[in-house]
Parts: structure tokens; sequence; C-alpha cells
């Protein structure tokens, strides 16, 4: 008996999404579910996802009051730019998306992109998908691009959330849950064990300064001040080879810097620190509580970024700083000499059960089978995980290449 076939579309703007699908995919897995996931930006084609990639990455960290404009007066309100971007996007992903889903039938299309969750809406609402079309977004509020007719269950993770998405579509079909979180975060461990294993002094004030794939978090400029105050930081650069060198020439003259690029052991180092400083991207919050460290988040995100903020100084454990470098230490040195900064959180409970008794809803079964559920975590071990497959247009038609 073949199993089911679960596609789930992202997109390659900042990390937060790549982490969700992995997520999503390991307990679909372990269910017996075989998983592919497709970016979105790809699948728009060579050109058009690549302009569309630059062209918002340096809207948000260049011109964050132009991004602001579009998410405030646009994608929220869904005024007429908004329909005309959603428009143009659906009209190059929707034939592509066809494709694929003629080629070889999904049992469940899951997207935690917005340009993806709408393409599968149009699709779902023509009757070209027999799948159930699920979105999932772990903002704090869902923008006018995410919420279109056709998707059988919106999964948020908050009640603010699932208000959001009433107040486009009143009858929807919306579930509450925890943030998914890779299993490896709920396995951390302790800090003692962890600052053994990195070779850390066990009681100096520590700090994990991570990005979050936009490239305007951590700087060299902000770690610098940071180890001159006599905090160990554990300055994480993502994928950005020359931040990373920045950071590895740092800690060539100050023993307080310990630089990674782009790392996999990310609960690792969060267990090793007393604080956690990022961007209030809703994956590593919600990565940072599974473990139990505190948050201090840097007011440099526009748009949901902003929103984003405020929901989570509203949870435990969290504070805001400026960007600039001065306002970060005062802000870290102050946290970090406060109870809280002592205090392990209680850790939030685990998603995947409220997850697939939401997919219940839609006739989604994630009844995991014991071989199945032992292979994938041998996989996710491994650094394996979903298949990812991008769709190349050209101009003798479309095939597909392993990425």
């Amino acid at each position: 008996m073949s199993r089911p076939r679960a596609v789930l579309l992202s997109g390659s703007l900042g990390l937060g999404h790549e982490m969700l699908v992995r997520s999503c995919a390991a307990l679909l897995e372990r269910s017996g579910w075989s998983v592919e996931s497709f970016d979105c930006m790809n699948l728009l084609g060579r050109r058009s996802g690549a302009l569309g990639q630059r062209l918002f990455t340096r809207t948000v960290s260049a011109l964050p009051g132009a991004y602001d404009a579009l998410h405030f007066a646009h994608l929220r309100t869904g005024s007429r730019l908004a329909s005309a971007l959603d428009t143009s996007a659906s009209a190059r992903l929707t034939p592509v998306l066809r494709e694929l889903f003629h080629r070889e039938a999904p049992d469940l299309v899951l997207s935690v992109f917005a340009t993806g969750a709408s393409a599968a809406a149009k699709l779902r609402a023509n009757g070209q998908l027999d799948a159930p079309s699920v979105v999932l977004c772990t903002d704090v509020t869902l923008h006018r691009l995410w919420v279109q007719p056709g998707a059988d269950l919106f999964i948020a993770t908050s009640p603010t959330a699932a208000a959001s998405v009433l107040r486009y579509l009143p009858r929807a079909n919306v579930a509450v849950v925890p943030p998914p979180v890779r299993p490896a975060f709920y396995d951390a461990p302790s800090k003692e064990k962890a600052r053994a294993e990195l070779g850390l002094p066990r009681d100096a004030p520590c700090a994990l300064m991570i990005d979050s794939g936009w490239g305007f978090g951590p700087t060299d400029a902000r770690v610098a001040a940071l180890a001159r105050a006599g905090i160990c930081v554990l300055a994480v650069a993502g994928r950005q080879r020359e931040l990373e060198r920045r950071f590895r020439a740092l800690a060539a003259t100050d023993e307080h810097v310990l630089p990674f690029g782009f790392v996999e052991d990310v609960p690792l180092l969060m267990a090793a620190a007393d604080l956690v400083i990022a961007l209030p991207g809703a994956t590593t919050c919600s990565e940072a509580r599974v473990v139990g460290r505190p948050l201090l988040l840097l007011d440099s995100m526009p748009g949901h970024g902003r929103e984003n903020l405020l929901h989570e100084l509203g949870l435990r454990n969290a504070r805001v700083a400026g960007p600039a470098p001065e306002d970060l230490v005062e802000a870290a040195l102050a946290f970090l000499a406060s109870p809280t900064a002592d205090a392990v959180s209680r850790r939030p409970a685990r998603w995947e059960p409220a997850f697939a008794e939401a997919l219940g809803r839609v006739g989604v079964d994630l009844r995991a089978d014991k071989e199945t559920d032992a292979a994938a975590g041998v996989a996710a071990k491994l650094g394996a995980g979903v298949r990812s497959r991008t769709a190349v247009r050209t101009r003798a038609g479309s095939r597909e290449v392993e990425e």
C-alpha cells in the first residue's frame, strides 16, 4: 500500500519557513507520509523569483519605512496594490503547481508561505486540487495574502492570529496550536553540559546572537560591543559568509567571541547561553522558549516584525533593545543582572498533538507507525529530511531538479 503524500509549500525569505517545513515534515514522515517541499520563490521562475527575493529583502533591510507602508497600509488592508501583487504572483505560480499536482496527486497541501497559500487556495476553489489545502502561519497576524477562499483549514499559533484570519473570512475553519518546533529543542542539554561541550567558562555571562536569515540582526559592531562588556558571545552569521568572516576576525582578537556560520545544532548553543538575542522571528523565539532561555529582541524588523515583537513582549521572559550597539549592551547587561535571566522558563506544551488534531478536521490522519517513526528519527539525526525539488521553466517545457 502506497504511503499518503504531502506537499509543503515554502519560500526562501528568511529561515523561518525552512525550519517550519523541517518540523512539519518530520512529524508527517513519522506518521507514515511521504513528503516533498517546494520553494515558491523558485517556482515563480529564476528571473521573477530572484528579483522578488532581492526586492523584498532590500525593502525590509534598507527601506524599513517602505516595508511598514506596504505591510500595514496594503497587505493588512487588502488594498488594490495587495490584490495586484497577489494576482501577479498567482498567475505565475498556479500553472506550475497545477502541473505538479496533476503529475503526482498529493493527499495534503500544507502552505507555510503566503504566496503558496494563496495559489493553493485558488486551485482548491477552482476544483483543480482534490487534496485539502491547509495554511500554517506562525506570525501573530495573518495579512490578506495569507487568507484566501478555498483553503480548508488555517492553523494559527495564537488566539490573536486566529482572530486575524476571521477578519477576512468570518466563517473560516481555524485551529490554534503551539508553535511548531523541531524535536531537538525539546531534548536540548543542560547549560552545564552545553558549555562543557563548547569549551565555555561555567559561570561567565553568555549570549547567543543569531541571525534569522534576513541579514540585519547580528552585526560585527554589536558582537564587538557585547564582547567588550565582558559577555561571551556565540555569534551565528547563518548563511551570510561575509558576516561570518568578520565574526571570525573578531574572535581572533577577542576570546569572548565564538563565531559560527550556518549551524544545525542551534539547541546546543541556546542551551549554553544565558540569553538569546535575535530578531522577533516567530521560529527563533519559539525555539528559545522551548529550551527555556529568555529573549532580548532587536527592534529593527519592520512590518510583521513589529507585530511579532509586541506579541513576544506580552509573553514571559522577553525584553526589547534598540539596534544601536550601545543600547544593546545596556539592555543585555540589565537583563543578565535581573532575576528573570537566571530562571529557566517552563517549557511550552508540545505542538504535535494539537497539530494532528487540527489536521483531523480535514480528514488527515497522523497515526504514526513504529517502524516509520524510528526511520524518521535516524534520518533527522543525519540531517536528512525532505526532498526539496524545484520546477525549472524552460523553453522546452518544465523539468525538475534536486536541490
